[in-house]
């Protein structure tokens, strides 16, 4: 297996553990890898009147940044917009949702555990 291909399966697992992290939580997921142009959102969740949008990140154990150290500006900005972009085509004409809020969700893996970090409304 290539290295890209590697890590595109750990972020899919990494995305995974966070929607089931959200799951039991009592969100309901609305989507995954959602494209809005050439923006992209890695979870869309729902709980109540509240839709979450989660940034998924993950690094590896020998990366300079931390996970929650690499969403910089311009991936914060991009969020942003992005959040800007799903209230107006399709959030705002949902029933029953009254709020959009931007998380943040690190994940790492060990040999047995998964490991969760989630911080609400990291970015706004």
């Amino acid at each position: 297996m290539s290295r890209r291909s590697s890590a595109r399966d750990d972020g899919r697992r990494a995305e995974l553990a966070v929607a089931d992290y959200l799951f039991a939580r009592g969100f309901g997921i609305l989507g995954r890898n959602i494209r809005l142009g050439p923006l992209e959102l890695d979870i869309v969740a729902r709980s109540d009147s509240l839709v979450a949008i989660v940034e998924v990140r993950m690094r590896g154990k020998g990366s300079y940044l931390r996970a929650f150290e690499s969403v910089d500006r311009a991936k914060r900005a991009r969020l942003v917009r992005a959040a800007e972009q799903l209230w107006r085509t399709r959030l705002s004409s949902m029933t029953g949702v009254a709020r959009v809020r931007i998380d943040v969700a690190a994940v790492s893996f060990g040999e047995r555990t998964t490991q969760v970090e989630y911080v609400e409304g990291a970015i706004g």
